[in-house]
């Protein structure tokens, strides 16, 4: 799993919201394209048409405010008119229009974002499957070991499928991975592969 990526497209006063929900997502090894993040004070679009067009999934942030952009929907009719997969990633309430009206999606939960950070985890790795089958340890984060003096690499291998992960993070256990260097152990939420701390 590298080299695959991600364009998120969304309405600008959804920019936190989109940070939030992606944070941990970034950490693992394919490109995370966030709209806003990618256009530079002067704004140029035509950088983002070929992000859109280079990307293996689009997702839609379909809020409120996305009635205030017009660019939302240009940017998933480019992603049809290319024939990359959108998934629509959606305020409870907010009606879906055009091309992802009928589209399966992920709800938001603003109450509880671990449970829409989970399901858009699990939608990741659907779309990306043909990349690499659930069943292959191909989706992981790896970083540099945080003990002074060490910075041996530390890989986390996500070989549990998403129904296992989301079990483990109810019955309040964590993944692990440790440092082969100096033993050091991390440990992650299950559910948004998000880092909870460091055993030494």
């Amino acid at each position: 799993m590298t080299g695959e990526q991600v364009y998120v497209s969304h309405a600008p006063g959804d920019l936190t919201l989109v940070q939030d929900l992606f944070s941990t997502v970034k950490n693992f090894p394919f490109g995370v394209h966030i709209a806003l993040e990618e256009l530079e004070p002067v704004g140029s679009r035509k950088r983002l048409e070929g992000r859109v067009a280079n990307s293996d999934v689009v997702v839609a942030v379909v809020t409120e405010d996305m009635a205030e952009t017009t660019w939302i929907d240009q940017e998933i009719g480019y992603a049809v008119a290319k024939g990359i997969p959108v998934v629509p990633l959606c305020d409870e309430g907010v009606s879906r229009r055009g091309y992802v009206s009928g589209v399966e999606g992920v709800t938001i939960d603003r109450s509880d974002l671990t449970v829409t950070i989970f399901n858009l985890l699990s939608r990741l790795r659907s779309e990306l499957a043909p990349l690499g089958a659930l069943s292959v340890p191909n989706w992981y984060i790896r970083f540099p070991c945080t003990v002074p003096d060490c910075g041996h690499p530390v890989t986390l291998e996500l070989e549990e499928g998403q129904t296992k992960l989301w079990k483990l993070y109810t019955h309040g256990k964590h993944l692990t991975a440790s440092c082969e260097a100096c033993g050091s152990t991390y440990c992650f939420n299950p559910a948004t592969i998000g880092f909870r701390g460091r055993k030494e």
